[in-house]
């Protein structure tokens, strides 16, 4: 049974069976693959907000001349232009990435090695402080 607290071994498997380190070189390795994802999911976050933000810069659907159709309770509705559905499907990939590899460093961390721990905080930490003073200027 895998042990449910915190170890400093240099051998553990991440995520899949092929991920196995066993030594200090493929610890420090993948300590530093672990803290390069940490950084890349805070820098996601931050393109998602970018791309948000973007898209409301962008004229209003009127500008593009778009047909208008009353709804069922005789309110005009604007129909959505095609860049809509690409920025929204977009949006959508990203945030299908970024929980994804949110869910893969938490397994990381599950691993319970404290090497790996160390690295997912030291990536989110480096990650937000590269990439959030992008938001201001926005």
């Amino acid at each position: 049974m895998m042990s449910m607290t915190f170890g400093v071994s240099s051998s553990v498997t991440l995520l899949f069976d092929f991920w196995s380190v066993h030594g200090p070189a493929g610890m420090v390795l993948s300590v530093v693959l672990v803290l390069l994802l940490a950084v890349f999911f805070e820098v996601l976050k931050v393109w998602r907000v970018w791309l948000q933000s973007s898209s409301e810069l962008a004229p209003p659907p009127e500008a593009y001349a778009a047909p208008h159709f009353s709804g069922s309770d005789g309110v005009s509705v604007l129909e959505s232009s095609p860049s809509d559905w690409l920025m929204h499907g977009a949006q959508a990939a990203l945030h299908m990435l970024q929980v994804c590899l949110g869910y893969m460093l938490m397994l990381c961390v599950m691993s319970y090695n404290t090497w790996i721990f160390l690295g997912v905080v030291a990536g989110s930490v480096l990650g937000y402080f590269i990439a959030f003073p992008l938001l201001g200027r926005i």
